[in-house]
Formats: structure tokens, C-alpha cells, sequence
């Protein structure tokens, strides 16, 4: 892929001393590979290719989080915890 783009960029260049409109198609093509080309930093891992390690570790920290969080919710407001375990409302 990256040859097939470099090619290409240097055809347009080289087509772009006649025309400057083949510049700005050198630059067009150039900018969607870097924005859009196999390896940029805004593309999607492909499907099935399992998570990353780091993701789950990161799950696990949000996870325990949200548990601290609760468990001081419980912890300051225990009538509104109770009213909210027996499925009462809180307002």
C-alpha cells in the first residue's frame, strides 16, 4: 500500500509542474492516508483480533471506582442507600 502511495504521490508531482491542480491532488491523496491510511491512530483494531491487555486493567480501575464510590455514597446517606436497595424512591 505504501508503495502504490508513493507512486501515485509522484506521479501527481511530477504531472504537477504542467498543472498545479496535480499538486493539490498530491497533497489531497497524502492527507487521506495520513487520516484515514492503514496504521493512523484514529483507525479501529479489526474485529476479533482480542482486547489489549491494558483495556481490562483499565475496566478493573473504573470498576473499583464506581465500588468506592458507592460504598461512601452508603456510607454518608444510609437512609437514601436503604430507601434505594428495597427499590423505593428517592424522590
Amino acid at each position: 500500500m505504501r508503495e502504490v502511495l508513493a507512486t501515485g504521490t509522484v506521479v501527481l508531482v511530477i504531472l504537477g509542474i504542467g498543472d498545479h491542480l496535480w499538486w493539490l491532488a498530491a497533497v489531497a491523496l497524502l492527507y487521506l492516508y495520513a487520516t484515514h491510511g492503514r496504521g493512523s491512530p484514529g483507525t479501529a483494531p479489526p474485529a476479533g483480533s482480542g482486547a489489549p491487555p491494558d483495556s481490562y486493567r483499565a475496566y478493573r480501575e473504573r470498576r473499583d471506582r464506581q465500588a468506592k464510590w458507592e460504598r461512601r455514597y452508603r456510607r454518608e446517606r444510609p437512609f437514601e442507600a436503604r430507601r434505594q436497595e428495597r427499590g423505593g424512591s428517592t424522590r
